[in-house]
């Protein structure tokens, strides 16, 4: 095995120009088996959804069958419970854990991740969970690249990049979006945009796209026959929108956070049960309230289509929805916040317009616009990822004359959540499953084998500017490339790295992820002059 991880190591070294093909032919292979899992997931919980409401409309007209089906929720929780315990990478949203593999910081096993996410996400969001499709679903095409590069025996910096491509192909075929996937890919899983992994996700987002389209049809995910474009003079209740929802995205992490920390202070339950918890609770919402169930997919189509709602009663259902979004994703069950938190964003988008017309007396028409707009705005808080959230809502909504109005929300969303001190929140939940497992810079990998890493300069970092001799690498390290544009330069002491370089580093397996950080710092933070 050695012998082999050496001569790949080798190979991809210095046949780098072929390796670029390489990688556009395997990330359409990933495409396709990411964009099959990811349909056969999508369609296995509509299906279940479909049941979940069917179960309630029966219960409604025949109530002693309650206690039956709180016996099989509980049996579902059980069963949940066991397949956490048995592959705890696959419970929560699975992204935190995807970036944290390509960090070198988590191990991933392929196909107890697909089993266990698979029917495990059925089992969740099926059963009425506010958890989404769509985080299971990176998590899902991530393990397919990762076991394609397993299966074909690939160097570390391959499998990586097949990896992105995976989670990029499990974005597009989850929405039917596949420039957000690749922007999602780039922007918060990779993060990195670097031509190859630009090449290798965009061909598997396209390749999973046109299965899922072959599967759900040429339309998008809401699928709007027109929607009102605000006029320029109205673009100052945009800004106050942006930074509305830019204080309640920081409420939002902080809250994810702070719930997870509650679970984990509830001795008296086994940490494998606390999924029975919301999943008893949703059955009084099923009653009471049931358009909080699942995800929030249906919610956000009936807001964008059935009419006006009472504001009194949006109220209440952004509260109960934003709630039980926390209940659900704190038990640890399989399932992410993708989904319920652009349905959280819709529902102070609407919340916001109906007040636009009945304070200011605008056109109710453009109450559509302002879910649409709040909806990115929302992501962009949460997730700190403002192109993605930009170019997801064009494309699940199909309309592309909001792209000012989408930006500018976005922005001002991202900045007062930023002026606010808010993490990241999949940069935030991937500290805290490291926490838990006690040793943040655990290694992962062994030191017979090597790694190559590339890392992107960005202007003004530490290395940007400066030549080679004058940079204190890390130990057990080798830069044995540098690629500017179309170049690749073989460094020396006096080559001068600028920003816009890609550097290709060689290192021990298992000291990669200690490398990984080192340089994320001398090539990713700004330098403060003195």
């Amino acid at each position: 095995m050695e012998t082999i991880n050496r001569h790949n190591t080798y190979n991809t070294l210095f046949h780098w120009h072929s390796f670029r093909l390489k990688l556009v032919f395997e990330g359409i292979a990933v495409g396709i088996l990411a964009g099959l899992l990811v349909v056969l997931y999508r369609f296995a919980l509509e299906r279940a959804m479909v049941l979940l409401q069917g179960i309630y409309g029966t219960l409604s007209v025949r109530p002693q069958f309650i206690p039956v089906w709180l016996g099989v929720l509980l049996i579902i929780g059980v069963i949940l419970g066991k397949l956490t315990k048995y592959e705890p990478m696959a419970g929560g949203s699975g992204i935190p854990q995807v970036e944290g593999v390509l960090l070198r910081k988590l191990k991933m096993n392929w196909w107890k991740v697909i089993v266990v996410k698979f029917f495990g996400g059925i089992l969740a969001i099926g059963s009425g969970l506010s958890l989404g499709r769509e985080g299971p679903s990176v998590q899902l095409g991530a393990a397919a690249g990762q076991g394609l590069g397993k299966m074909l025996k690939r160097v570390k910096l391959e499998e990586k990049y097949l990896i992105t491509s995976g989670a990029s192909a499990g974005l597009a075929a989850a929405f039917n979006a596949p420039l957000a996937g690749v922007m999602f890919a780039l922007e918060e899983v990779h993060k990195n945009f670097s031509p190859l992994v630009l090449l290798s996700s965009l061909a598997a987002a396209l390749s999973a796209d046109y299965i899922s389209s072959g599967f759900f049809g040429l339309k998008p995910v809401f699928n709007l026959q027109s929607l009102s474009v605000l006029p320029l003079k109205s673009y100052l209740y945009i800004v106050v929108l942006g930074a509305l929802i830019g204080v309640l995205g920081v409420l939002f992490n902080k809250s994810i956070l702070k719930t997870q920390l509650l679970y984990s202070k509830l001795n008296i339950i086994p940490k494998e049960l606390w999924v029975i918890i919301p999943l008893v609770i949703s059955v009084v919402l099923g009653f009471i309230l049931p358009q909080v169930l699942g995800g929030g997919h249906d919610l956000i189509v009936g807001l964008l289509t059935g009419g006006e709602f009472p504001l009194a009663f949006l109220f209440v259902l952004l509260l109960v929805k934003f709630l039980f979004t926390m209940i659900s994703y704190g038990s640890g069950a399989p399932g992410g916040i993708f989904l319920p938190l652009l349905s959280i964003g819709a529902l102070i988008g609407g919340i916001y317009g109906l007040a636009m017309v009945n304070l200011f007396n605008m056109d109710s028409n453009y109450i559509n616009s302002f879910i649409v707009l709040a909806m990115a705005g929302y992501f962009t808080a949460v997730v700190r990822a403002p192109i993605t959230g930009i170019i997801l809502i064009t494309e699940m909504t199909g309309s592309f004359n909001h792209l000012l109005s989408l930006a500018i929300v976005s922005v001002t969303a991202y900045i007062v959540a930023d002026l606010l001190g808010s993490k990241p929140i999949y940069e935030s939940l991937l500290e805290r499953i490291l926490q838990k497992q006690g040793n943040n810079d655990a290694a992962v990998g062994d030191k017979k084998h090597k790694s190559i890493l590339e890392f992107a300069v960005c202007m003004g970092s530490m290395v940007d500017g400066k030549q080679v001799r004058d940079i204190k690498l890390p130990s057990h390290c080798l830069m044995v490339a540098v690629r500017r544009g179309e170049r690749e330069i073989i460094p020396n002491g006096d080559t001068v790295l600028c920003a816009g370089d890609y550097l290709i580093v060689l290192t021990n397996d298992d000291r990669a992820a200690k490398i990984n950080d080192s340089f994320a710092k001398l090539c990713g933070s700004c330098e403060v002059q003195k």
